[in-house]
């Protein structure tokens, strides 16, 4: 179908790939792109989506017109330009390989390295139209995308899979599916749904009260799973103040406003901070996450944190004297073992060394001897 022409709506067609246009609201894309140029969401996807292995594999077999692209018509543009609803990686892909330029662009603007190959001029003509599946508007593809990209072969990361459930729930309104319908439409548990997009209300009643901003995370990558995680312990829903096992749809202001300064804390904790130069506490989501929970219901252990933004220093001031006491020890044990096992590598030149090794037996020294001292009081 060429250019101009009209479209007949859920009937597949083909088009050149000069009419499809990039979805800036594509759950793919996480917030601070949207708005921006093309050259900076094709970086993005570059960096996020594995675009590198689309690019290898379309260079070398062509591109393969199985799977139409979901369309809607760009009303904004004025042209006959489609949106591109599902298949915005396959369309970022066409343009590097059709627009040399483009890869240059990108280089010197976004400060993403890319590497384009080579494609034959046999391969090149697969390049120039595509199949499309043109839809009314976003509703109509919704059920399909969803599906696809919540369990299907080409999940969503939690972030994608959040933005999109809570989207499709506030566009619905009293008469639209409702969060058990989403569940059902999507292959999920409602459980999961209604999880998923409380935690996105949360991040948005942070935004909106400017206490976070994605863009100053420290961390490259923005782990939305994180908090995801968080929100579902129950320290965290007592720090906060959130409803406890609620079973009701959720609520946009979750956080309590008195409780606000404590969100804007725990999310600095999770993702650190760029401007004031803070790293985040949490490094690996399962272990850091609960720590970080079991440290959130402890006066003590929020005091420790505090003061030295170290999880292991506020998750160890959390636990009982005596058990520190005898972690430190086994600790120090097997330090000393491994310190054992390398010996031979000291060649007697390095005096501090000799030093601080005295300075071990002193310290070690004492601690037996007051241990025994204890030990005999005791019996």
């Amino acid at each position: 179908m060429g250019r101009g022409m009209a479209m007949e709506l859920e009937t597949t067609a083909k088009v050149p790939v000069e009419r499809l246009r990039l979805d800036r609201e594509s759950p793919r894309l996480v917030g601070e792109t949207l708005g921006t140029s093309d050259d900076s969401i094709i970086a993005h996807l570059y960096r996020a989506a594995a675009l590198d292995e689309l690019l290898q594999s379309i260079s070398a077999s062509g591109y393969l017109d199985i799977e139409s692209l979901v369309v809607m018509r760009d009303g904004d543009a004025g042209d006959d330009g489609l949106i591109v609803l599902e298949g915005n990686r396959r369309l970022a892909a066409l343009r590097l390989l059709r627009e040399p330029a483009l890869a240059s662009r990108i280089v010197i603007a976004e400060g993403t390295s890319l590497t384009v190959p080579d494609v034959d001029e046999s391969i090149r003509e697969t390049l120039d139209h595509v199949s499309v599946y043109p839809v009314a508007d976003r509703e109509c593809a919704r059920a399909f995308i969803g599906f696809k990209h919540m369990n299907g072969p080409l999940k969503w990361n939690a972030y994608g899979k959040a933005r999109f459930a809570a989207e499709w729930y506030r566009k619905g309104g009293a008469n639209g599916p409702g969060l058990e319908g989403i569940a059902e439409a999507i292959g999920d548990r409602l459980d999961t749904v209604r999880r998923m997009v409380s935690a996105l209300y949360v991040l948005e009643q942070a935004q909106s009260e400017g206490l976070f901003e994605i863009e100053d995370r420290r961390c490259v990558k923005f782990s939305f799973a994180h908090l995801y995680t968080a929100l579902a312990h129950s320290e965290y829903i007592d720090y906060l103040g959130l409803e406890a096992g609620s079973r009701s749809d959720p609520k946009r202001e979750q956080v309590p406003r008195e409780r606000l300064g404590r969100l804007k804390q725990v999310l600095r904790w999770i993702y650190g901070s760029r401007a004031d130069d803070l790293e985040p506490v949490v490094q690996a989501q399962n272990p850091d996450v609960r720590r970080l929970g079991q440290v959130l219901a402890s006066a003590q252990g929020r005091q420790v944190l505090e003061h030295t933004r170290s999880l292991d220093y506020a998750h160890a001031s959390t636990e009982p004297a005596d058990g520190r006491f005898g972690a430190s020890l086994l600790r120090a044990r097997d330090a000393m073992r491994e310190a054992a096992s390398s010996l031979r590598a000291y060649d007697g030149r390095d005096r501090s060394l000799l030093g601080c090794a005295e300075d071990v037996q002193e310290t070690a020294e004492a601690i037996r001897s007051r241990m025994a001292k204890k030990r005999l009081e005791a019996v």
